[in-house]
Formats: C-alpha cells, sequence, structure tokens
C-alpha cells in the first residue's frame, strides 16, 4: 500500500521542477542547499528535472514509501515511511528546507482508513517537526486544505481570520487530521534548533482541489465515473461556486513561501496561514465540462438534489463501516466529498499575493484532455448504445428504491 504517497500530490514532485525551470525567479532557492521534499512520486516525464539540475548546483531529495520508475540524474531518492522517526530523522541530516506534502485519507476509500490517516498525518507531522529542530533544519513549507476551516457551510471570499472549525465537526477524519497537523506546524515556528544556529520558521499552505496533466488521485477516478457511464446527474445549486489550483501555481506557491520564510524577507511568511488557488470561483462540475465534452461524452442534464446525494454518501460510508474489512470498495462518494463540490465556499488570495507575491497564471483543462486522449481515453463509436440505455435504466431504478425505501409505509 502506498502509505507516503500525497494522493492530492503524487505529481506535484515532479512540477516542482517543471516550474523552476520556467521560472527563474525561483533559481535562488535550490543552490548550494539541500532541499527534501516528503512527497509521492508522480508519473510525469523527468526531463525537466535533469535540465533544472544541470542548472543548480544544490541537492534535491525526494523522500518517500514507494521507489519511482525512474529517478532523475542528479535527483537524490530516499525510500522511507514518514512514520518512522528513524527514517524521517536520517532523511533531513543538512537539509535547509523540507516541504512536507506527504498526507493520505484525502478521498475515496483511503478517507475511511482513520488509523492509516491519524499515523501518517498527525505522526507524520511530528516526526517531521521533531527531526527539523533536532538537526537544525531551519525552514518548513507543510501543504495544507481548505478543509481545515470548511466543513460544510457557506463560504463567500473568506480569509485567513477564519478560526479553524471545530474538530467535531469535520465530517471526515482527513480534514480533522489535516487540520491538526497544521496547528503542530504553526505552534511549532520558532522553535529553537538544536544546533544553536537559529530557530525552525514554518508556514502552511492551504490548497483548492487540485488539476493538471498527470494529476493522479482525482482526475482518473473522475474519468473513470464518465468512462464507466456512472456521470448522468449533476447536484446541488448550479450557482453554488468553489475553487481549484493547477498544479503549476501550487507549486509555485510553495517555492514563493520557502523564500518568504529566508531572513532576505525578514521571515514574513514565518507562522502564517494562506490560502492559494487559481483565483477563480468556478462552479465544480461547469468546471469539468471541458474534460467531459473533450473526452468525447455528453455533459448530463439531470440535476439532483444535493440532500439526497449526501444521504447517499452517508448510507455509502455506513455499509463501509460494516463491511469495509472484508471488501473494500470504492464508495462513489463521501460526504465531504459532497461538500466539498456542491457547496459555496471560496476564498481570498489578497494575502498570499501581498506577503509571498503569488500571482497565479491561468490554466484549463485543454492538456489535461490531451494527457488522457494521448493514453487511450475518450468515447469510441463502437460504445454499444444498447449498452448506454441499459446502464441510464438501471441508475435511474436504483436511486428511486433508494429514495423510496424512506418513504413511510401507509394504506395497510
Amino acid at each position: 500500500m502506498e502509505v507516503n504517497g500525497v494522493w492530492m500530490f503524487n505529481v506535484l514532485s515532479n512540477i516542482f521542477f517543471c516550474v523552476l525551470k520556467k521560472k527563474e525567479s525561483h533559481r535562488a532557492l535550490l543552490p548550494t542547499h539541500v532541499n527534501v521534499i516528503f512527497s509521492g512520486f508522480g508519473c510525469i516525464v523527468y526531463t525537466d528535472a535533469v535540465s533544472v539540475k544541470k542548472k543548480n548546483t544544490g541537492r534535491l531529495v525526494l523522500f518517500d514509501v514507494k521507489s519511482p520508475d525512474v529517478v532523475p540524474e542528479g535527483i537524490e531518492f530516499t525510500k522511507g515511511d514518514i512514520r518512522d522517526y528513524t527514517q524521517v530523522e536520517n532523511a533531513v541530516r543538512g537539509v535547509h528546507c523540507v516541504f512536507h506534502v506527504a498526507s493520505y485519507g484525502m478521498s475515496g476509500r483511503e478517507q475511511l482508513n482513520h488509523k492509516l490517516i491519524e499515523e501518517v498525518n498527525i505522526q507524520g507531522t511530528e516526526n517531521v517537526l521533531r527531526a527539523c529542530v533536532a538537526h537544525g533544519v531551519p525552514r518548513l513549507v507543510y501543504t495544507s486544505t481548505f478543509n481545515v476551516v470548511f466543513g460544510g457551510q457557506e463560504i463567500r471570499n473568506g480569509d485567513e481570520s477564519l478560526p479553524y472549525l471545530p474538530l467535531h465537526l469535520h465530517p471526515d477524519h482527513y480534514s480533522r487530521t489535516k487540520s491538526v497537523a497544521e496547528m503542530q506546524v504553526l505552534k511549532a515556528n520558532g522553535s529553537p534548533l538544536k544546533d544553536g544556529s537559529g530557530v525552525l520558521q514554518t508556514c502552511a499552505l492551504r490548497p483548492a482541489g487540485i488539476y493538471g496533466p498527470g494529476e493522479q488521485r482525482h482526475l482518473p477516478r473522475i474519468v473513470g465515473y464518465i468512462e464507466k457511464g456512472i456521470f448522468r446527474f449533476v447536484y446541488g445549486d448550479p450557482e453554488s461556486l468553489v475553487e481549484f489550483v493547477h498544479v503549476d501555481n501550487l507549486v509555485s506557491a510553495h517555492l514563493l513561501a520557502a523564500e518568504a520564510l529566508t531572513e532576505k524577507h525578514q521571515h514574513c511568511a514565518a507562522g502564517q496561514p494562506y490560502f492559494i488557488s487559481d483565483g477563480r470561483p468556478v462552479n465544480n462540475f461547469e468546471f469539468f465540462r471541458p474534460l467531459v465534452e473533450g473526452l468525447g461524452y455528453t455533459f448530463p442534464t439531470l440535476r439532483l438534489p444535493i440532500s439526497l446525494i449526501y444521504l447517499f454518501a452517508f448510507l455509502t460510508e455506513m455499509v463501509h463501516l460494516v463491511i469495509g474489512q472484508i471488501y473494500n470498495f470504492q464508495p462513489l462518494l463521501t460526504r465531504t466529498e459532497v461538500y466539498k463540490t456542491g457547496v459555496t465556499h471560496y476564498f481570498s488570495m489578497r494575502k498570499a499575493r501581498e506577503e509571498l507575491g503569488y500571482e497565479p497564471e491561468k490554466h484549463d483543462l485543454e492538456k489535461v484532455v490531451k494527457w488522457f486522449r494521448d493514453r487511450g481515453y475518450g468515447k469510441s463509436s463502437r460504445q454499444s448504445s444498447k449498452k448506454k440505455l441499459i446502464l441510464d435504466v438501471l441508475i435511474v431504478v436504483v436511486f428511486a428504491a433508494f429514495t423510496f425505501s424512506f418513504l413511510p409505509v401507509v394504506g395497510w
């Protein structure tokens, strides 16, 4: 099982290199320094990493429980488990900056594995912080989530002054543990380093939903639903707005945050959280319309009430709780995913712009569509219309049966 892999970031490590190559302003981050990324390795082509390494004299170390198929020349890979303090300790020796993007349990059935979520998100973060202090690492950038303040309530143009959502109100354990971990990271800011060289400077980035060619957690699952014919309806208010962040913008934010923790920038990001997105609120389903239609499928017109979908997700989680140890099936949706996709919540980028110099570039799904097309995805003209009709009828019958099962019995 991939434990350390960042389900929402398992392409992030590699995009770091792509952005570095394109953004010369960030070249000062790596030369003569050692940087470590606690992350999962993605499937992006590594040629950009090689190009960046040739331009920089510093070291870049990637730490994960799963070995990548290919490691770019000059880039070091350390195989290890973030839950094991000794392995984390060995990874940070002599390091100048840590990007802690590792987490577990963001979506799907992984979201229901509470024990592993706690071990990776809380214990793993404790290990990273402890190791940084013990070995004189001066900077740590932590990848958090919108969810530390969001739990299904509507938020319009929120900012970092919002309080943490009370832990008992989180509908999922991932969000709860990420909130605890972020608080740990920010509380650790200013901790004296044991070698006497100074203090640990920390900050946290709270990204929106991530997309980009090669993203391996959300997009393949979405495309899988589309290809299997499951994506037959949308839900919630058509005017609801959420946010996304292209992985290039997210990596840029990480690099800017690392710079903002240095003395050169008066450690302005130290102890601070930042919301990070593309800065363009959009309806969740409309955002994915270009992907659906770009792969040759018809965008659904049926709209269901979000309350019905939430109830369905809740019952699915209860079923998984009962039989998950025997049959670990993939839930169609979880309660948190219903909230994240159907309830308005978006945030101001003002603080990130003013303190980090963050300016998101405009992106769309064109390259994402191409990425999937190049790998054989897309509607085939040979697909059976009869099969489609049967599936449509089956979906309607299932939802009808599900709905009527909650109606009172009368007329006996």
